[in-house]
Parts: C-alpha cells; structure tokens; sequence
C-alpha cells in the first residue's frame, strides 16, 4: 500500500486548504485512513481518521468544527477539508493507513498504523 499526501501551501489565518491523500495498491475500503501532523519540535498529532467498515470519523478536539474528513472510494482518495485554520496549525501533515480497526481510544496513535506516506506542508502565515 502507498499513500501521497499533497496540497499543502502557504495560507493566511484564517484561510482554508483542503489536503488529498491517493492510495495505491489497494482498495481504499479495506483501510482506516488517518491524517497526522507534526509541527517543529513537536510531536507528531493525530488530526483525524475515516473508517470506511463503520463510517466513523475522529477528530482532534483542537480541530473539530475546522477540518473535515472525507473519502472517495471511486478515486481511492481521502480528503482533509481545513477551514479556519490558524498559525498553530502549521506543520507536516502526512496520511497513514491501517488495516485494522481503530477506535476512540486508538485512533489518534501513530503506533497503530501500517503503512505512512511522505507529507505535505502546511504553513500558516499572515
């Protein structure tokens, strides 16, 4: 399985960028796809993940109400729609698969996922 996040860039506070995450080499319903984010210095975050099994959806309590996640199984592509977005979103945001079920409690751990693509930046900057 291979994952490519892009669409990152250079937004104002306030601006929105919505980041694509193409899997490759397998079907995308098999998969709990998560989107990560870890910003110099820190570590890394779990920002949001799509379960195709159940449809849930997690979130970051410092994102909920900003970001969206979201799937299309046609294109094998998962979306992160970020609105709102603030300077202490800026980090490299990258997409992970796991084949596994997660969770609440699992969810947002980096441990628990499979496979990893390169990420995107995500500057936030007036």
């Amino acid at each position: 399985v291979q994952l490519q996040a892009s669409g990152g860039g250079l937004v104002q506070p306030g601006g929105s960028l919505r980041l694509s995450c193409a899997v490759r080499g397998y079907t995308l319903d098999y998969y709990v796809i998560g989107w990560f984010r870890q910003a110099p210095g820190k570590e890394r975050e779990g920002v949001s993940c799509s379960s195709a099994s159940d449809g849930s959806t997690y979130y970051a309590d410092s994102v909920k109400g900003r970001f969206t996640i979201s799937r299309d199984s046609d294109k094998n592509m998962v979306y992160l729609q970020m609105n709102n977005l603030n300077t202490e979103d800026t980090a490299v945001y990258s997409c992970a698969a796991s084949y596994y079920g997660l969770n609440l409690g699992t969810w947002a751990l980096p441990e628990n996922y499979e496979y990893w693509g390169q990420g995107t930046l995500v500057t936030v900057s007036s």
